[in-house]
């Protein structure tokens, strides 16, 4: 029976109503804390961004976060929010100071829908406004008003403090990883230079900006010193590196612009404009961009952003009466760059050679590069290496953030993931064999090895990862030797061609059980040791106990539990301490007394924990 489309029919959602049945709209991914832009650290996100354009506009140099598991709390010592508006600034939709641009004329937060968001998901919400000597503290949950209190009378210092715990019924069993949570503080300290953030004691400043950042991101010496350039409402920092594809860190109004956006754009052009400019020479655009490590921070009025996680400027110019957001970089770094470029000769030197390197090694594997995607086509066409998924960008051609390739080894365990696997979001694709070690190899060897050709080729990442074609590269391998080699024979590969895509959390590790226990009454997976002596006591005595030695032997009635919505993923990531080109070379290269010694300690643990 079709039911009535009658007046009944049509309901109006309060505001806490509707950010909880959809939270993605505000924002983005739930999640459990995994990956990076999971919601749980949208929501400390967008807390902070009310405090931070509070900095931007003179007021408080610190910020202090405080997290015990799930509960935060944060405090700024800007001027606090008026006490007779507070409700209305984190319970009323478009409610904020930022619709006054004369009283925040370049800012991200202020109290727009991200802090009302941020109330509607958590269980507990408390906010305090400090403000000459009175303060005033509302109480909320889900988004419902608990307790309006009286003012009261404070010795404390101006400014807003926010306790707030994740609602479990949103965000599940969701745990944070603080490397994530103190990468954003760091961005912050990198844009704000003299501000001073602290995260559970843990303090964060940066005298330098972006300088400061690319120092703190980068794996290893660029080819030339850093070349650092500041103007009003702009600053950009890059070098070239050793490394293949580009690397960027866009900013805007203090928002880290994961996703880019105009302005990134227009820097890339301005980068490519100058150096053809400066030398004189129609350089392709590749030849100059490959490698290169860069940061970009400009201010914007009343930005616009692409969805309200603000991930990618849209914003065409710079202000209501300023020029659009291209001429003003393109003008700022043709001035300034040709003007660095003229005045430190050393460094144009060494950025025409590595120029005319890429240029070089270019046309050597052109032909090769053509060759190699015809065969790919052909191979993955007839032996069906890759079993694609349906959905790859959602409809504003973002990619889908749950966009997944798996890649695996062998028929048995490719099967059973291509016949447990989410048709629509979900592809497979199937090595033959252990790949080449890819350590020390040039980028025209590995257009001639097959595997990694068709690799290449399914992920779309040839010309570099812009085009992407899905959010998460798996690596599904068996927990036994010759698996752990063939992840790192991956890593490597991905480490010494595409390191921005380990860096921008694109590249994980499939975790599966090892052993599975169950009874009449129930079945019980567990990934560890531990949680298999926890099983066994919950579910008594003479349970039946399985281990698994290797993914093929999981069939696709069960492979579903792991690769659905309790996916555990370990994500690759690089950290500052990690020196790409060492790590490479001692697990990569020629076999040394340290890493025979490494691998002897690590076999006798794997024997032990079997």
């Amino acid at each position: 029976m079709i039911e009535q489309y009658t007046e009944d029919s049509i309901r109006t959602l309060n505001w806490e109503e509707h950010i909880r049945k959809r939270p993605g709209m505000y924002i983005g991914k739930l999640g459990d804390g995994s990956s990076r832009d999971d919601g749980i650290y949208v929501l400390i996100k967008e807390a902070i961004d009310n405090s931070i354009d509070e900095y931007m506009m003179g007021f408080g140099k610190a910020i202090e976060i405080n997290i015990n598991e799930h509960f935060v709390n944060i405090r700024d010592y800007g001027r606090g929010i008026p006490l007779g508006k507070l409700v209305e600034v984190v319970s009323k939709m478009n409610t904020g100071a930022k619709y006054d641009s004369k009283v925040f004329k370049k800012s991200v937060g202020l109290n727009g829908v991200g802090i009302k968001a941020v109330n509607a998901l958590s269980t507990g919400f408390t906010i305090k406004s400090f403000r000459e000597g009175e303060v005033k503290i509302v109480e909320f949950s889900k988004g419902h008003l608990i307790k309006n209190h009286e003012l009261g009378k404070a010795e404390e210092q101006n400014g807003v403090q926010i306790s707030f715990t994740p609602d479990e019924e949103i965000f599940g069993n969701y745990h944070f990883i603080f490397e994530y949570i103190e990468s954003m503080l760091k961005n912050y300290a990198f844009l704000n230079p003299g501000l001073v953030i602290s995260l559970n004691g843990q303090k964060f400043v940066s005298k330098n900006g972006l300088l400061d950042l690319l120092n703190e991101n980068m794996s290893s010496e660029g080819i030339y010193p850093l070349i650092h350039l500041r103007g009003e409402d702009i600053e950009i920092a890059f070098t070239h590196g050793r490394q293949y594809g580009e690397e960027y860190y866009s900013f805007v109004n203090g928002q880290h612009t994961t996703q880019g956006g105009t302005h990134l754009l227009a820097f890339r052009e301005a980068v490519v404009k100058t150096v053809r400019e400066f030398y004189k020479k129609d350089f392709d655009a590749s030849d100059i961009r490959t490698s290169i490590v860069a940061a970009i921070s400009i201010k914007v009025e009343e930005p616009v952003f692409e969805s309200q996680t603000k991930t990618k400027l849209g914003s065409k110019d710079i202000g209501p009466n300023g020029p659009s957001v291209r001429n003003f970089i393109v003008d700022f770094v043709k001035t300034n760059l040709d003007n660095y470029l003229h005045k430190n000769s050393e460094t144009a030197n060494i950025l025409l050679q590595k120029i005319q390197e890429a240029e070089k090694e270019r046309k050597e594997i052109s032909s090769i590069q053509k060759k190699s995607r015809d065969a790919a086509k052909k191979v993955s066409l007839h032996n069906k290496k890759l079993r694609d998924c349906r959905v790859h960008w959602n409809s504003n051609h973002e990619l889908k953030l749950d966009s997944t390739i798996f890649i695996t080894e062998g028929d048995s365990a490719s099967g059973s993931i291509t016949k447990s696997r989410n048709v629509n979001t979900q592809a497979v694709f199937s090595l033959k064999g252990k790949p080449l070690n890819c350590y020390g190899k040039s980028k025209k060897i590995v257009y001639e090895n097959e595997e990694f050709n068709l690799l290449q080729s399914a992920l779309n990442i040839e010309e570099g990862i812009d085009n992407l074609r899905y959010n998460n590269i798996v690596i599904a391998t068996d927990a036994d030797v010759d698996g752990m080699h063939i992840r790192l024979l991956l890593i490597t590969f991905f480490l010494q061609f595409f390191p921005d895509l380990i860096k921008e959390r694109h590249l994980y590790i499939l975790q599966t059980p090892l052993f599975r226990v169950r009874n009449k009454k129930e079945t019980i997976y567990c990934y560890s040791e531990e949680e298999r002596i926890n099983a066994l006591k919950k579910l008594g005595t003479n349970p039946e106990i399985t281990r698994f030695k290797g993914l093929g032997e999981i069939s696709p009635d069960e492979f579903v539990h792991f690769i659905g919505k309790d996916i555990r993923l370990d994500p690759v990531m690089l950290k500052k301490e990690d020196a790409v080109s060492q790590m490479l070379e001692f697990y990569m290269g020629k076999n040394t007394p340290e890493r025979q010694d490494f691998i002897i300690q690590n076999l006798k643990l794997e024997e032990e924990t079997v």
